[in-house]
């Protein structure tokens, strides 16, 4: 089968490349794309360089299936010319995520919404990055015992804003090792050294865009439209992976065992159970990893059993966040 990338290479469209080379689709004939500056890179798939091609809609032809980290512009743009052409399209922009008619998938979660999907030239959504791997997580809960609140802060890295943001800060940490001046370019503020407690764009009530996607797209992918969700999020100075610190209130008391028990049975969540410094999941350790890493799993202070669980996550949002879920939306498409 053809498969294309489109903005192959881009920091996320790399990644896109690297998955599908592991994936279980055995028999995959890649087709990089990307924008007009970019053509003519190299790119290597499964022991082979192949060359970036602009992105035009003759380019993919015979292609059943399009991996696009192209941004929102482009998606809006292009994305219902390339479904008409019979091309399935997986975008990761936040063009389509709430399009009323539009699956927004982590397969974890519900894949069974893919099951109409098969057959024909449509577009998939795949989530924000921080949603997913906050969904991953609090999904055995919701199966199990039903949630009514979920809060959640996330510490999210700047390679969650592309390669402006790790430029700028690999740019502003040896300015500021130098003690030379730091001008924010990016960001509104340095963001070497500090944490920003806002990510794009802010409404009159005080929220930012980041925190209304994880709360409008976490009711879409679980069902559930009255659930309660107060999001914080934050860019902070890594490179690589967002982490996550989630509460959440059950519909039933549990037991930290229980907690746990649920977690370890959970697919796609890799899960921490040592109650130690060096064990904890942290973005240097997660980075690479295609996994949902859950740890810190407690319950209030000095209570046995409770409606409450507290727990840290950690993914890699080039991975998880991303790429890896967007071939995993593709594996499950074509039924392997």
């Amino acid at each position: 089968m053809k498969v294309a990338i489109i903005g192959a290479t881009g920091a996320v469209g790399r990644e896109m490349i690297s998955d599908l080379e592991g994936c279980r689709i055995k028999d995959i004939e890649m087709i990089p794309l990307a924008s007009p500056r970019s053509a003519g890179q190299k790119v290597t798939f499964r022991g082979k360089s192949i060359e970036v091609k602009p992105y035009n809609l003759n380019a993919l032809k015979g292609v059943s299936h399009a991996l696009m980290s192209a941004g929102g512009k482009f998606s809006r743009e292009n994305t219902p010319a390339i479904v008409e052409h019979g091309t399935t399209v997986i975008d990761n922009s936040s063009a389509w995520r709430m399009h009323p008619d539009v699956k927004l998938v982590v397969p974890e979660v519900n894949a069974g919404v893919l099951k109409d999907a098969t057959g024909k030239a449509t577009i998939i959504a795949n989530p924000n990055c921080s949603t997913i791997q906050m969904v991953v997580a609090i999904n055995p809960f919701y199966s199990a015992v039903g949630i009514d609140m979920v809060q959640v802060a996330t510490y999210q890295s700047v390679s969650g804003t592309g390669q402006k943001g790790i430029k700028e800060l690999s740019e502003q940490v040896s300015a500021q090792l130098k003690f030379a001046p730091i001008e924010p370019k990016v960001y509104a503020q340095p963001i070497a050294f500090n944490v920003l407690p806002a990510i794009d764009v802010l409404d009159g009530a005080g929220h930012c865009f980041e925190e209304e996607k994880m709360v409008r797209e976490t009711r879409k992918i679980m069902n559930a439209d009255s659930l309660e969700i107060l999001a914080t999020t934050a860019r902070v100075p890594t490179f690589s992976c967002h982490s996550e610190a989630v509460a959440i209130r059950l519909k039933s008391p549990v037991t930290r065992a229980r907690a746990m028990e649920l977690l370890r049975s959970a697919p796609g969540v890799r899960l921490v159970e040592e109650n130690d410094h060096a064990a904890f999941s942290t973005p240097r350790k997660v980075a690479g990893d295609p996994g949902v890493w859950v740890n810190r799993v407690r319950l209030p202070l000095d209570q046995a059993e409770s409606n409450w669980v507290q727990f840290w996550v950690v993914a890699d949002n080039l991975k998880k966040g991303a790429a890896t879920n967007a071939v995993q939306i593709l594996e499950a498409l074509v039924g392997v």
